[in-house]
């Protein structure tokens, strides 16, 4: 292989991070030049952009059958990294579509710029295989987002959120980077892969080795929004604008998870049986306390934020199977997580921001004013709720399945027991919408065409995932398979 062969495999490699600091750069130049009313052509551009780099990812940066080190061993080229990148490209693309017509956030160039800029840090994260490159990575991505957490500076919560964010992110992120530390330390080594290799050499005390993987639970933790580290998500999505709480809850937890899954299984998995029960433990009180506190919520985001932290208990049980189809459940409710979550916040978003409340109280007459609207809340909802045929149904399945597979039946049991305990609050949001009156029923709902282009597209995405499954867990299984 020549030298210009190798350099081009390099850029090729790194090409959708590459597009995405040019497209913020465009993005810089429109918000100097554009005045007025059409401003509001950023949120289109940025995502137009996004689907640019989304199929100039697929033509050209496409992994090859076998993982390989790329960078000096800093990136690690599979199709794991890969099909997550895509994925929080979509994301990020999907939320630029909900962010047009917002009013204060919509025709803010600096709004999409920390948006491209986090989205960045996310594709390097998933795809990190090394301590230092996954660590600046996962700051790259954190700090964007503390400030679009607290964008809206004239909204007490907005900057409460904010400082709430960063706050409790710094601390998290501090002690993951003594785990960093000490991993580093243990091994002198700062490849993922090369530390892996001493850990199977032995030598290295495995208490000293799990007191690591504990610190560094801290700071994953914080990204998924397990228990004990969940008390942030539900104020953060209450103060943050509607589409930053929707990008939150997906890509950011994507981003976690899939950093959680390769530190898992490329450097502990000689503490499987440790690491597995733990995790089992706390998968079991993430999505018990997440169901049990959002059905005391009035207000939706709230619900949602709980709803959010369920879920990233229903993904650990994927995880916590230690198989093949445990992994491959993880990513494939990824997928369908992602699609009905940004669902349900796009119809939060379309909705709140005319009635100017986010109390599901609110909701009364939605029905009635928009059938629409109310049509792809309900999809979102009883995919959330795991119900048939949506996608929600399929991938809680697979986990379930997963675990049962591993011997795991008791977490089985007790995921399909917190699936009633949601269906029940997803239901009381829905009954609200269907059943309850209100005196502005005859007022219509002008909802942005960004926002039906993005709904219409999750909620296709949504019913296809749920009836036709096969291609996305084909795809799933074929990264799962990669991150070993």
């Amino acid at each position: 292989m020549s030298l210009g062969t190798i350099d081009l495999f390099m850029i090729q490699v790194i090409l959708p991070e590459i597009l995405l600091l040019v497209l913020a750069l465009i993005i810089l130049f429109f918000d100097l030049i554009l005045k007025g009313e059409q401003r509001q052509n950023i949120g289109w551009i940025t995502a137009g952009g996004l689907a640019f780099i989304i199929g100039a990812a697929l033509i050209f940066s496409r992994p090859a059958a076998e993982p390989v080190l790329v960078w000096g061993g800093m990136l690690r080229q599979d199709w794991f990294g890969f099909t997550l990148m895509i994925l929080l490209l979509f994301a990020a693309m999907i939320t630029a579509l909900l962010s047009v017509n917002l009013p204060v956030v919509g025709d803010r160039g600096e709004y999409y710029l920390l948006m491209l800029a986090s989205t960045l840090g996310m594709s390097l994260m998933v795809s990190a295989g090394d301590i230092i490159m996954l660590y600046l990575a996962i700051e790259t991505t954190s700090i964007p987002l503390y400030i679009l957490a607290g964008f809206l500076t004239r909204d007490e919560k907005s900057t409460e959120s904010g400082f709430k964010y960063l706050l409790f992110g710094a601390m998290t992120s501090a002690v993951m980077l003594y785990g960093f530390s000490l991993l580093y330390g243990f091994a002198g080594a700062t490849s993922l892969y090369e530390i892996a290799a001493r850990v199977q050499e032995g030598g290295l005390p495995s208490v000293a080795l799990f007191t690591t993987l504990l610190l560094l639970l801290v700071g994953f933790g914080f990204k998924i929004s397990a228990v004990p580290f969940h008390f942030w998500a539900p104020d953060v999505y209450e103060g943050a604008p509607t589409p930053i709480a929707g990008f939150l809850s997906t890509a950011s937890k994507a981003a976690g998870f899939a950093v959680l899954a390769r530190v898992l299984f490329a450097v502990f998995p000689d503490l499987t049986a440790q690491w597995s029960t733990f995790i089992s433990i706390l998968a079991t009180l993430t999505m018990t306390l997440g169901n049990l506190l959002a059905l005391a919520q009035r207000n939706i985001k709230r619900l949602l934020a709980y709803s959010s932290i369920a879920h990233a208990g229903y993904i650990l049980i994927g995880l916590v199977a230690v198989n093949q189809l445990g992994m491959t459940s993880v990513i494939f409710y990824l997928i369908a997580y992602m699609l009905t979550n940004l669902a349900a916040f796009g119809v939060v978003l379309a909705y709140g921001r005319i009635v100017g409340s986010d109390e599901i109280a609110a909701y009364a007459g939605l029905s009635r004013r928009s059938p629409t609207l109310a049509f792809l809340l309900l999809i979102a909802l009883l995919s959330l709720a795991g119900m048939p045929p949506f996608a929600g149904f399929v991938v809680k399945f697979s986990v379930f399945a997963a675990a049962v597979q591993a011997g795991m039946i008791w977490l089985a049991v007790v995921g399909v027991l917190n699936s009633i305990i949601g269906l029940y609050y997803y239901l009381t949001v829905l009954k609200v919408v269907y059943l309850f009156r209100s005196e502005d029923e005859e007022k219509p709902l002008p909802v942005p065409g960004s926002a039906w282009l993005a709904l219409g597209v999750l909620s296709v995405g949504i019913i296809i995932i749920g009836v036709l499954f096969a291609p996305v867990f084909g795809i799933s299984t074929l990264a799962a398979i990669t991150i070993y």
